[in-house]
């Protein structure tokens, strides 16, 4: 049951910087048939909810245009009507469309996973997003290639460092996949290698087409665009695939559409936010059987830097948007 009918929001006011975000109080929101309400212990924020701030990144249709977070974990305290999988007082983690910056948040009863066992509900706050997002980009495309013979299974990722970076790697080096990354810093490339990356390149020093050449790499996850799009088709081999999940840089330039079809090439990009809740519930079915229980037991763990109080989000959107986490930022409430 809710304790009261009001809680905290980060609720964004208005479209800018970090000062735009304030804690407010609002009406605890309410379960419609399919959806869980979760009393939140903790939030995860990401790089689309400063997107959302600067007004660059529309929250879908049905959920809290102006309470950023994609994630959250906590405890189930009302179930709708025709919820079937969960019951109040279960432990979950969940991937919402927005309204994670709260003390409560509804979320689908589909986009839900079990927090449990050796997982706890602070580092399970930093896993939804990050995961549902590699494993529609990552990890369904790499599963093309078991049909393939004589595969290197070698993947480079574009931005190592960051939630969707150090979550790939998590996942690659799990499956076996040789994987390869590009970072800003010195200090970055280090902390990529520890957590398993075969080799990781800062590009402000080194080219990365130059030191990757010849590896032939299956799959390139690419969130920069812009010249970096001529580099990832020369390093891919046959067959082999590039993922955008963003194009920081925009543009691409000219595309060499010979070389494309000589290496029978395939360029593909996608948004998770606006998918069906259906497509949705269908990715949490794939996670959970076949690898939430190395969450669960702590063979696969989120990489968080710093754990923060909610009342701190200012400075938390500040610290990533400057480039200064490695992995995830958690907020506790």
């Amino acid at each position: 049951m809710k304790d009261n009918k009001t809680q905290k929001v980060i609720k964004q006011i208005g479209s800018g910087g970090p000062e735009v975000l304030n804690v407010v109080h609002e009406e605890i929101p309410s379960c419609k048939e399919h959806q869980v309400l979760i009393k939140v212990a903790a939030f995860g924020i990401n790089r689309p909810d400063i997107f959302q701030r600067k007004g660059n990144y529309a929250a879908p249709t049905g959920v809290p245009a102006d309470i950023p977070g994609l994630e959250v974990s906590g405890v189930i305290v009302e179930v709708g009507s025709k919820v079937s999988q969960w019951k109040i007082g279960d432990q979950v983690c969940a991937l919402v469309g927005g309204g994670g910056y709260a003390q409560f948040c509804l979320a689908h009863e589909d986009h839900c996973l079990e927090v449990k066992d050796n997982l706890d509900l602070v580092e399970a706050a930093g896993i939804p997003e990050t995961l549902f997002t590699v494993w529609l980009n990552v990890y369904q495309n790499l599963e093309t290639f078991k049909q393939l013979e004589n595969v290197n299974k070698r993947l480079l990722i574009h931005g190592g460092s960051g939630g969707i970076g150090t979550m790939s790697l998590s996942l690659a080096l799990y499956f076996n996949w040789e994987t390869y990354t590009t970072v800003g810093s010195d200090e970055r490339a280090e902390l990529c290698e520890k957590l398993g990356a075969h080799h990781a390149v800062n590009y402000k020093k080194q080219d990365f087409e130059e030191v990757f050449k010849g590896l032939n790499f299956n799959l390139i996850l690419d969130s920069i665009g812009g010249d970096y799009f001529l580099k990832n088709i020369n390093l891919l081999g046959e067959d082999g695939i590039l993922v955008y999940i963003n194009a920081i840089k925009g543009r691409m330039g000219e595309v060499n559409i010979l070389k494309i079809m000589q290496k029978r090439l395939k360029i593909t990009g996608s948004t998770l936010r606006p998918r069906t809740d259906e497509f949705k519930g269908n990715l949490r079915d794939e996670i959970q059987l076949k690898v939430w229980d190395a969450f669960l037991k702590g063979e696969i763990k989120p990489v968080i830097q710093e754990v923060m109080d909610a009342s701190e989000i200012i400075k938390a959107h500040q610290k990533l948007e400057n480039g200064e986490v490695f992995g995830k930022l958690i907020m506790k409430w």
